[in-house]
């Protein structure tokens, strides 16, 4: 699992920096490329996700990379079952650190299962993200009949 890192000294560029609450800005450098699953090391600790390509994150978020027999995206939906808030490290803000992560006691298949499993649920997550952009659609085109009427 690797830990973020200060992004303030790189230029702004195109490369996406993510912090436990998502998506910070851009710079021209970048920490890690591939596949991962990003997990908040302070505030935001039960929201995982799942990012591709090349990224910079911040001290607040590790990142999960070198795969051995084991799918990025299977990682990501069992990240999704865990009680992160259980594991919580601190009084303040919600905090969590590798240590505690890796003792997480978690069942995981062989990689064929893995592959199966996230091809299934990567499909269920394509169909609802094609459903959330037909409401929005329909929602934005309301506002427009709505406009239009009142005006």
């Amino acid at each position: 699992m690797g830990s973020g890192k200060d992004y303030k000294h790189l230029k702004h560029g195109k490369i996406p920096v993510y912090g436990t609450g998502g998506l910070m800005c851009y710079v021209d450098d970048f920490l890690f490329e591939g596949e991962t699953v990003c997990i908040g090391r302070k505030g935001t600790i039960d929201k995982p996700y799942y990012l591709n390509g090349k990224l910079w994150t911040v001290d607040t978020l590790f990142y999960t990379h070198s795969y051995i027999e084991s799918n990025p995206r299977f990682v990501f939906y069992l990240f999704q079952t865990v009680n992160w808030l259980k594991y919580n490290e601190a009084s303040g803000v919600p905090s969590l650190s590798k240590q505690t992560i890796k003792t997480i006691p978690v069942e995981i298949p062989c990689i064929k299962e893995q592959n199966k499993i996230a091809a299934f649920l990567t499909s269920i997550d394509n169909k609802i993200e094609l459903v959330e952009e037909q409401v929005e659609g329909s929602n934005q085109f309301k506002k427009g009949l709505l406009q239009q009427m009142f005006v």
